[in-house]
């Protein structure tokens, strides 16, 4: 079991050769185990690619509530994924600002970065301060995650929103009810083209209960022209959706427009969170670009 000595070998004393032949035994004794089987000799294993950071990107708020509202968002996001790296950064009101966020992972050296926005359809944040956010660290590998919307795990949390506020199933298919889907709005017409599809899902949700998508800014129609307008269609029980991630001027505003019930904005929703992570996982494996189409299932 003891390696042979070398035959030129030579010791000073009968102790210096007693501590050499220990040595050789002990270690040759470190690869038996207690029943005398020699282990398997051990070989380095590869090392695994760094998990991606998933740096989730929401807008700001001068609303106080905004940033506990995204930060519970995402710490349903780590309860789903244990041992994931998630990061926030706001593109303007809040801190971390986003430029900060991601300069703090370039100095940990954490340089590989799934970017997903906390916004709910495309537009100038996701076409264009979120890249260019991104294109001021030339090291960082970043990949870029559409926005949230739309998505049916977007409307199962809508959905869950109008019950929480007083909508109930006998509500669903109603020719009385009508929605009103009130988003921030924006000059883009993708972001419009998102917010109608998303109304269509919603009212496909509610058993074809007409929904109306509405803008607090930039575009038409407003929360209460899309009331009046539903009125007119003879539907008298109107809801208003709230079509944001978190509380704000915007939802505030929507909300007072409201002439039966308003639900609150999804916020920290347990589909959200789902959604959140399965934009992270999609953007992982192939990112998106903002020239291309989003998919809903």
């Amino acid at each position: 079991m003891t390696e042979s000595l070398p035959p030129d070998a030579t010791f000073d004393s009968t102790a210096q050769l007693l501590t050499r032949i220990t040595a050789q035994l002990g270690r040759q004794l470190s690869h038996v185990q207690l029943n005398g089987v020699r282990r398997p000799m051990s070989h380095p294993q590869p090392s695994c690619p760094e998990t991606p950071t998933l740096l989730a990107v929401a807008h700001g708020s001068r609303d106080p509530r905004a940033v506990g509202t995204v930060r519970r968002l995402l710490d349903r996001v780590r309860e789903l994924r244990p041992g994931l790296d998630v990061r926030l950064g706001h593109i303007e009101l809040d801190v971390p600002l986003l430029p900060d966020t991601l300069a703090g992972l370039v100095a940990e050296g954490r340089n590989d970065v799934v970017l997903v926005p906390l916004l709910l359809g495309r537009g100038y944040h996701v076409r264009r301060d979120i890249p260019a956010a991104a294109a001021a660290f030339p090291g960082l590998n970043a990949r870029f995650a559409p926005p949230l919307g739309p998505h049916p795990l977007l409307v199962e949390a809508l959905y869950a929103r109008l019950v929480e506020a007083g909508w109930r199933t006998g509500d669903d298919g109603s020719r009385s009810a009508g929605v009103v889907l009130a988003a921030a709005g924006s000059r883009d017409p993708d972001s419009a083209a998102d917010a109608r599809r998303t109304a269509a899902l919603l009212s496909e949700r509610i058993g074809g209960v007409p929904v109306v998508p509405a803008y607090a800014s930039a575009v038409s129609p407003s929360v209460p022209e899309a009331v009046r307008a539903l009125t007119a269609r003879g539907r008298h029980r109107i809801a208003v959706a709230s079509y944001f991630t978190a509380p704000g001027r915007f939802a505030l505003s929507a909300a007072a427009a409201a002439p039966w019930i308003a639900a609150q904005p999804v916020g920290a929703h347990p589909a959200l969170a789902r959604l959140v992570l399965q934009r992270y996982e999609a953007a992982s494996a192939a990112p998106w670009s903002p020239g291309r189409e989003l998919v809903t299932a």
